[in-house]
């Protein structure tokens, strides 16, 4: 890990604006290259939410729930996207996408709760748990792409078990959720893993 932050000084995530709009983001993003992820994203800001001029230029804010509960077929959303976006439109109504009331459940209660909205898997309950409520100290030790990054970061034989992640990261206390982003940021440097 020395050598990662040496190679990355001052690197830190950046949070999501909301767990909404992370959960948002996770169904946008699922199996698509990012850039076309963003694009989309544009395109449902710019559809459902408050266009506004910033310094000349034409700006769209993303959707509040209420707004984007009203999603229709849009190009570059499936139905099956629609759908989940409206899913997670209802779960920030009812609260369930509540920063403060997932901060308090703790990192690995707050991540079991969104995988309870359709569409939220494994690696993006982690995403919106720990980069938009701004867990410093949790670890998703069941996501694929960290182990396969654990493993060749260590030279490892082969890919660790959610257990043995778990014990090595151990000595990233108390800052292993800004550890695992780095070793996924350099993985996806290496082409070890995809964004």
């Amino acid at each position: 890990m020395g050598k990662l932050q040496a190679a990355y000084p001052g690197f830190r995530p950046v949070l999501f604006h909301s767990p909404y709009e992370a959960a948002a983001w996770a169904i946008v993003a699922t199996r698509r290259p990012a850039s076309q992820a963003r694009q989309v994203r544009r395109n449902i800001a710019e559809e459902l939410g408050a266009v506004f001029d910033l310094e000349g230029e034409r700006a769209a804010a993303f959707p509040t729930p209420e707004r984007l509960a009203d999603i229709q077929a849009m190009p570059g959303v499936d139905p099956r996207r629609v759908e989940r976006l409206r899913a997670v439109a209802s779960a920030a109504m009812d609260g369930r996408l509540d920063a403060v009331a997932l901060a308090a459940r703790g990192p690995e209660e707050a991540a079991a709760s969104v995988r309870a909205i359709p569409g939220i898997g494994e690696f993006y309950s982690g995403l919106i748990a720990y980069r938009s409520v701004g867990f410093v100290d949790s670890l998703n030790a069941r996501d694929p792409s960290s182990l396969r990054c654990a493993e060749h970061f260590y030279s490892l034989a082969q890919t660790p078990t959610p257990d043995e992640f778990r014990a090595r990261a151990d000595r990233w206390r108390p800052f292993r959720s800004w550890a695992a982003v780095l070793l996924r940021q350099a993985g996806f440097r290496d082409g070890i893993t995809s964004r």
